[in-house]
């Protein structure tokens, strides 16, 4: 019997007609609803017909997490009086309870993915509601860029919903219509929440990579001991994975309140219970990850403690390591959690960070798709027929780079051809429901060691083990098989999964003979992850085949002694030049060969090396030097390449540079700067860009630093003159070296600074005018002005002001110390001399 009174509560119904009405319309529309309105529950069955309002229909919600969606789908049903798989079913990866009168399916958002690539047309479906679509989690972006395209060229029909629990919905409504879908708003019946700012009284470290500093972990235990003591109700604290929460759980023991879990690995029954509410007067302590955010409803909450902190995907490409990261909460999902207080009463929120720091908190959670791995994505972009996703609606365009990564990784795999389509092997694989790594170690594997166990081991990659597990995935595989833990039994239900999956998605697997777990587990982690495959280099040390080195963590591991690893997880320790191996195999050169067959390379490599060229012939797995032997007769281009190599490695002062080459540079460089083209420019990082063009014929007689020692680097600096325009000819004209002065002297410019300097002997420039000009008469030379003695007596650019000016004060201060040389009175008219006066009088 349907609850009309539970319904006839929930604040989105007065928002439903401005809903049917909007469909009925556009066909499309933004709802957003706050968390408790009921607008996951109450608006599919009222779109369904269920409630009493329209026509019947077939509605398909789908929610980021499974959990989201069997908890949606338990309260769909509990409003109607029935039990689930009837009127209201769910489908999830590994689960799927729906009958034939089920009007009302909950899915994850990667279910309907497969499920839209399988049957673009959603036969039977006349309503999609993307529930959450505000946490823009990728697959739900997806989803929405194809089912626009189904409405587009198929069904223009089918009616689509994205419901947000914020009202952040601009975006959404421009992609959803032209020029945008209806928004319709709810209003919710939120009750007023306290925040109590509750910062660490000492610093603690910020979170890198997956570390949480546990001085974090224990002051979000005392804050919680706190809001029991402060505050009555049950306390939901927020924390970023699993891992944390069991950690937190420790810390709490002992406290008058039932500590529960709820994150997407708990068991069924965990879930339930505590979505189901506290049936007794005992309080409870709900340590949650953020699926609690909005998702879902936790009764009987009045208390929320925020640890700020969130678990997020992150895509390393420099190191080719994608893995979840722990990072700062974002405003909107403080906002959101703290909300959670005010569902049923007045509550208290504990934010566990300096209210300084919380302007300084990003808006909004980074969109996946600018963040995560897009291998995934740009699988199903293929097998969608659109491999540059350019015809894709998106609210975020992948990132280029990103995206050119994931499609060599696709290429790799064989999913997809040179032009980027999806190949049958592709759509094969992407119907797995996995990573396109796992797929192909599915695929793959199941034809060595059989699909049993290929599955076995591709579920305990699809969820790492836990930590208990240890780092050796083939002894975490034995131990999953023995085990009674919650995750034993999740990894033996995806292990069926995928051995039905693979059976149907590849109907030329074998049932292959295993050679054992290690071998078997290390071959299935190197098909998954080739660039991982790794050789040992000392000390706990390895290389991984993509030139990542990797380290093992604790001095107890049994793989310390392998000379090869397959490494299926790795992270990022702060400030760390390694990465650190959590689960990896042991495996031999043959396997690690076959796994990175593509990485494999043989041939001659040519390069400068401490001083010298070295030349060898090599194979290689990537970055591994699998072998190699001295070469007798290099390529002469590889050769000259190398020395191009090292002159740009240690600088061009490996060459002989005289004076004389220095002072051709410099005058090169006056030109360049003061009259530019064609002059050329000559500074380091431009003789090293066109290196080979001045350097050529030495390059080719050159092996190594001495040869290159014995380059004249002015010689063949000359080679980047314009000779080609002629201008060359006039180098000697418009950058003199030397000048001749009056006296008969030739005397050499100096360039090195910003104007040409001529220094010279006062005497010896007697009856000239005025100052000599360079460059075409653009530049006056700087004079400098020198005693008899060569030492600096006056510095002009105006040599007939000076005569005039200057000269008389420095005459009358030299001409006492220096009696033997003339010191006339009229220097401009005076005959200009290198000799004293006894030695002018004699001729």
């Amino acid at each position: 019997m349907i609850r009309r009174d539970a319904l006839a509560r929930l604040p989105v119904r007065a928002a439903l007609p401005a809903l049917r009405e909007a469909l009925d319309g556009a066909g499309t529309a933004v709802l957003c609803a706050p968390p408790g309105t009921g607008k996951t529950t109450l608006v599919p069955l009222d779109l369904a017909g269920l409630t009493g309002t329209g026509p019947a229909r077939r509605v398909l919600v789908a929610e980021p997490r499974r959990i989201a969606a069997r908890a949606a789908a338990r309260r769909m049903a509990w409003l109607l009086g029935e039990r689930v798989g009837e009127t209201v079913g769910f489908t999830v990866r590994g689960e799927r309870r729906v009958g034939p009168r089920t009007a009302v399916e909950v899915v994850t958002t990667g279910v309907l993915l497969q499920r839209v690539q399988r049957d673009p047309e959603l036969a039977g479906v006349d309503v999609v509601v993307l529930d959450e679509c505000h946490e823009r989690h990728l697959d739900a972006d997806t989803c929405a860029a194809f089912l626009l395209d189904v409405r587009e060229t198929l069904r223009p029909e089918l009616r689509l919903v994205a419901a947000s629990a914020t009202t952040d919905a601009e975006g959404w409504a421009r992609l959803l219509g032209s020029p945008r879908a209806p928004v319709v708003e709810a209003a919710g019946v939120s009750h007023p929440v306290e925040t109590v700012w509750a910062p660490p009284e000492r610093p603690v470290r910020p979170p890198h990579g997956m570390r949480v500093d546990p001085a974090q972990l224990a002051h979000v235990a005392s804050v919680v001991r706190r809001a029991l003591r402060e505050q009555s109700g049950d306390v939901l604290c927020f924390l970023p994975g699993v891992g944390e929460i069991g950690r937190v759980a420790g810390q709490l023991a002992g406290v008058e309140a039932e500590v529960l879990q709820v994150h997407g690995r708990a068991p069924a029954e965990v879930q339930d219970a505590v979505l189901a509410g506290s049936e007794g007067s005992a309080r409870r302590v709900v340590l949650a990850t953020s699926v609690a955010e909005s998702s879902l409803t936790v009764p009987g909450v009045r208390v929320v403690v925020d640890s700020g902190l969130a678990r997020v995907p992150r895509m390393d490409h420099a190191r080719g390591l994608s893995a979840l990261a722990t990072v700062r909460a974002s405003q909107a999902a403080a906002r959101q959690r703290a909300g959670r207080a005010g569902r049923e009463a007045p509550g208290v929120a504990y934010r566990c960070w300096p209210e300084a720091e919380d302007g300084r908190l990003p808006r909004f959670p980074d969109p996946e798709i600018k963040v995560a791995d897009l291998t995934a994505f740009a699988l199903q972009a293929a097998c969608w027929g659109d491999p540059q996703a350019a015809g894709l609606a998106l609210l975020d365009a992948p990132p280029a780079g990103a995206l050119a990564a994931a499609r060599e990784v696709l290429a790799a795999v064989g999913a997809v051809d040179a032009d980027g389509r999806a190949t049958g092997r592709g759509i094969r694989m992407a119907r797995l429901g996995l990573h396109p790594r796992l797929g192909r170690a599915l695929l793959d594997g199941a034809r060595e060691i059989g699909v049993r166990r290929a599955a076995e081991v591709v579920a305990l990659l699809s969820e790492e083990p836990p930590r208990a597990y240890g780092d050796d995935l083939a002894a975490a595989w034995r131990t999953a098989r023995r085990g009674g833990d919650a995750y034993a039994a999740r990894w033996r239900q995806e292990a069926r999964r995928l051995e039905a999956v693979a059976g149907e998605a590849d109907g030329d697997t074998k049932a292959g003979a295993g050679a054992g777990a290690d071998a078997d587990a290390g071959l299935i982690a190197a098909l998954a992850f080739p660039e991982r495959v790794a050789r040992a280099r000392g000390g706990g040390g390895f290389l991984m085949a993509s030139g990542t080195g990797a380290e093992l963590g604790g001095e107890g591991s049994a793989l310390r002694e392998a000379s090869w690893l397959a490494v299926a997880v790795a992270d990022r320790p702060v400030a760390a030049a390694s990465a650190r191996v959590r689960l990896a195999a042991v495996i031999d050169e043959a396997t690690a060969r076959a796994a990175a067959g593509a990485l494999f390379s043989s041939g001659e490599e040519v390069h400068w090396s401490d001083g010298d060229v070295v030349a060898r012939s090599v194979t290689r797995l990537g970055a591994i030097e699998l072998s190699s032997r001295p070469l007798g007769a290099p390529d002469p281009a590889l050769l000259r390449a190398a020395v191009a190599e090292g002159l740009r490695r240690e600088g061009i002062g490996l060459l002989r540079w005289s004076a004389g080459a220095q002072a051709v540079r410099q005058r090169m460089a006056f030109l360049h700067r003061e009259v530019g083209a064609p002059w050329p420019e000559v500074s380091d990082a431009a003789l090293l860009e066109r290196v080979e063009e001045w350097l050529g014929v030495e390059l080719d007689r050159a092996r190594r630093r001495a040869d290159l020692e014995r380059v004249d680097a002015g010689q063949a600096l000359a080679r980047l003159l314009p000779w080609a325009s002629g201008e060359a000819a006039r180098f000697e004209e418009l950058a003199p070296e030397r000048i001749e002065v009056p006296s008969g002297s030739r005397i050499r410019l100096d360039y090195g600074g910003e104007q040409p300097v001529l220094a010279v002997k006062l005497q010896e420039l007697f009856g000239w005018q005025s100052s000599p000009r360079v460059a075409g008469g653009r530049v006056p030379v700087l004079v400098h002005l020198l005693s008899p003695a060569g030492r600096p007596a006056a510095v002009t650019a105006d040599l007939a002001s000076f005569w005039r000016e200057g000269y008389r004060a420095v005459r009358a201060e030299l001409r006492g110390r220096y009696p033997k040389h003339p010191w006339p009175e009229d220097p401009s008219t005076a005959e200009p001399t290198r000799h004293t006066s006894a030695r002018l009088r004699r001729g």
